[in-house]
């Protein structure tokens, strides 16, 4: 089964660039959501997680906070 993966990101963050990159490297389905173009997704993201920062992807329904390829394999492959 295709893991389910979304990014939450802004246009300024080079960690989201990082990981969106990564995840097109390894021919990894993802839909992004950019929370500084939609204020009501960055709240829901807050509220959801407590964390303000990006990139924070979400695998499956486990979040990945920042840019760490390790955890995001893990998940994937899980």
């Amino acid at each position: 089964m295709k893991p389910q993966i979304t990014v939450y990101s802004t246009n300024t963050c080079p960690y989201c660039d990082m990981m969106k990159s990564f995840l097109k490297q390894n021919d990894m389905e993802f839909t992004e959501v950019n929370v500084q173009a939609d204020p009501a997704a960055a709240q829901k993201l807050v509220e959801t997680t407590g964390q303000m920062g990006v990139p924070q992807t979400n695998i499956n329904g486990q979040w990945v906070l920042g840019f760490d390829p390790d955890r995001v394999l893990e998940l994937v492959k899980a």
